[in-house]
């Protein structure tokens, strides 16, 4: 499915999706501390999404068995919430949740440290991860081409000792979890599809401290690095405009 422009009427969908999005994961941060379990987190997402109104979108996508996906250290995106999975101090975590409003989708993602940090480098790799989504998203415009968006990512942490996920993109979204075109994290000025304003996207460098290479968990869901090494992930869903980029998933 490719990524339409959207009706105004789905716009506003969109940005109700968006702040309910957003405001739980405001909810959950003062929640990521040592000792909680990554499902009492999950169900703490639930109720608070439940009282606003939205639905989670991944909940039954592709079989995903939980509202959100909570991934600690290693696991780069897709972990499932797990009763035994207890955060520990210094650990990385990273909330990925998606709401459907009005039968309209979007997605975004945060990282957080549980407690207090183990080292100065996860303090940096989780500021300059935003950094790099924040210039993605600055790069956008009518009209702008998918490799001019993950130029901008590259850009960011090339002068960087990082590994950019590369099998693992961003993506239209909208009426669906996940549209065309792909939105990678890395690649060449003036390539790729071209963007039209209206269209809906999400930018969401996943970002390591080692190898660039993931594989898949013995669960088929969880992504880790193939070195161990810690990882984050931050994601907007931001409409296109005529001469920039409105990020819809903030409160």
């Amino acid at each position: 499915m490719i990524t339409k422009v959207k009706t105004a009427a789905e716009i506003v969908a969109m940005r109700e999706s968006g702040r309910m999005l957003a405001t739980v994961l405001q909810a959950l941060k003062p929640h990521v501390q040592p000792g909680i379990s990554t499902k009492e987190l999950a169900n703490i997402a639930a109720k608070e999404l439940e009282a606003l109104g939205g639905k989670p979108a991944f909940l039954g996508y592709q079989g995903f068995p939980d509202v959100i996906c909570i991934s600690v250290n290693d696991q780069v995106v897709h972990g499932i919430p797990r009763t035994d999975k207890i955060l520990a101090d210094g650990d990385i975590v990273g909330l990925d949740f998606g709401v459907i409003y009005n039968k309209m989708i979007t997605d975004a993602a945060i990282s957080i440290i549980a407690g207090k940090p183990k080292q100065k480098g996860h303090i940096n790799l989780l500021k300059d991860t935003e950094t790099a989504l924040q210039a993605g998203i600055q790069a956008v415009h009518d009209r702008v081409r998918t490799g001019d968006i993950g130029y901008a990512v590259e850009q960011s942490l090339k002068h960087r000792p990082y590994g950019i996920v590369k099998d693992l993109v961003g993506h239209g979204v909208g009426h669906h979890v996940h549209e065309d075109p792909n939105v990678p994290n890395y690649g060449r000025a003036n390539t790729g599809p071209w963007l039209d304003a209206g269209m809906t996207i999400a930018i969401e460098p996943m970002v390591t401290l080692g190898t660039d290479q993931v594989a898949v968990a013995d669960d088929g869901w969880t992504i880790l690095t193939i070195d161990g090494s810690r990882s984050a992930h931050f994601e907007h869903t931001v409409l296109i405009t005529q001469n920039g980029a409105e990020i819809l998933t903030i409160v």
